[in-house]
């Protein structure tokens, strides 16, 4: 037998070249996804996206999907059920109770949940964790239920979903609101609007009670008094319709402008 080849450590950084060092997975499918979203803006169908970008319409609805921009009942219920499955399984486990649930096919299923991004957060994390796309979804769920039951419940998870999210007032004027936690860490009903340099507070009952005197979801309310006499009224205008609850004229449609978040 001949002689052993003395051990050479391998050199950091060393093993097999890559065939195409200059590819980044990652960078393709953030740059795929923003073209994706660009025509989809520009009401572009799917068929129309995948022309476009040379791409299956499958793929297109995952990357949009992905980006929190593509909304449907299927997707919805798709995405609710693998969330509940994820809190106790794993991944791979979660979609195959989904498919099995719903009765669709396992493709179905990855099809329509986003495209894995590191660490999953299911809907109860806190939305510093999750991505732009993620929380622009859960802002779409919460409105919908407001807007088909809107109790105090809703509208509380809604307020806290929107907290920081740019709202505008009758006039036109650009407001946000934050919420605070108090010692104990739960949120104080409060809800501190900032739209000049000093803060104005706008007490959890005054949104109530505008909320009471709403007359249907929907209706047009022709200015903020209309809800009634109420400290910081201008501010709950702007609010609700945004959330959807209310519409306004349509000549003040001009200043406040059509709310990103409402779906036909």
């Amino acid at each position: 037998m001949g002689e052993k080849r003395a051990y050479k450590s391998r050199k950091p950084g060393g093993g097999r070249k890559k065939m195409k060092p200059e590819y980044d997975a990652e960078k393709n499918l953030k740059e795929q996804m923003e073209s994706a979203v660009a025509l989809y803006e520009e009401d572009c169908p799917l068929r129309s996206i995948a022309d476009a970008l040379t791409m299956n319409p499958i793929k297109v609805r995952k990357l949009l999907i992905t980006a929190g921009v593509y909304e449907s009942d299927v997707a919805e219920k798709v995405q609710d059920t693998f969330e509940e499955y994820r809190k106790t399984q794993n991944y791979k486990e979660a979609i195959l109770s989904t498919a099995n649930t719903l009765q669709l096919s396992k493709a179905s299923v990855t099809s329509y949940l986003p495209y894995q991004k590191g660490v999953y957060f299911p809907s109860t994390a806190d939305k510093e964790k999750i991505s732009v796309g993620a929380e622009r979804r859960r802002r779409y769920r919460a409105v919908r239920k407001l807007r088909s039951e809107p109790t105090e419940e809703h509208l509380w998870e809604t307020v806290l979903l929107y907290s920081g999210v740019c709202f505008k007032t009758y006039s036109g004027l650009p407001f946000t609101y934050e919420i605070r936690k108090g010692r104990s860490g739960e949120y104080t009903k409060e809800l501190w609007i900032d739209r000049r340099e000093n803060s104005k507070s706008l007490v959890w009952s005054s949104v109530l009670l505008a909320l009471r005197n709403m007359k249907k979801v929907g209706e047009v309310v022709d200015r903020p008094k209309a809800l009634g006499d109420i400290r910081g009224v201008t501010y709950i205008y702007g609010m609700f319709y945004r959330f959807g609850l209310i519409d306004v004229p349509d000549e003040i449609k001009e200043k406040m402008g059509h709310p990103k978040d409402r779906k036909k």
